[in-house]
């Protein structure tokens, strides 16, 4: 199993937490600790190469 696969799973632990939380503070905590385990999920992938980085474009401005 992929380290990125592991965080996807830790994520869908917490949003499974954030459903049965009892209480707005619980349900935020557990959310953004998902949100935070996406986002390692998402930067592993581009760690190993399975995701291109983002190409950024530079626009020049003409001096007035």
């Amino acid at each position: 199993m992929k380290q990125s696969d592991i965080f996807r799973d830790n994520a869908e632990n917490c949003l499974q937490l954030a459903e049965r939380s009892e209480g707005r503070p619980a349900y935020n905590r557990y959310s953004r600790m998902a949100d935070a385990w996406t986002a390692l999920a998402k930067e592993q992938d581009w760690l190993d190469g399975e995701v291109p980085p983002i190409k950024v474009s530079v626009v020049q401005s003409q001096g007035v």
